[in-house]
């Protein structure tokens, strides 16, 4: 389960579309159904990094943390 995203992809006419329903917001697309997942990556990738960056700054200043890993 670790780092593992399920990725939907359609094709429409001469393009490929991807989306992932675990992180609303990350699409991609395409000519190839590779190039299509390369950016639906980049796009994940960035999304969730923001989210992090985001969370954090939020933090009071007196609030621990701690890493949890998961898988």
């Amino acid at each position: 389960m670790h780092n593992e995203f399920t990725a939907i992809v359609e094709q429409d006419d001469a393009w490929y579309i991807a989306y992932c329903a675990e992180v609303p917001g990350a699409n991609g697309q395409g000519k190839s159904s590779e190039e299509c997942l390369a950016n639906l990556r980049e796009a994940i990738a960035l999304i969730l990094e923001y989210r992090r960056e985001e969370s954090l700054r939020a933090l009071p200043p007196d609030a621990r943390q701690e890493l949890v890993v998961i898988g």
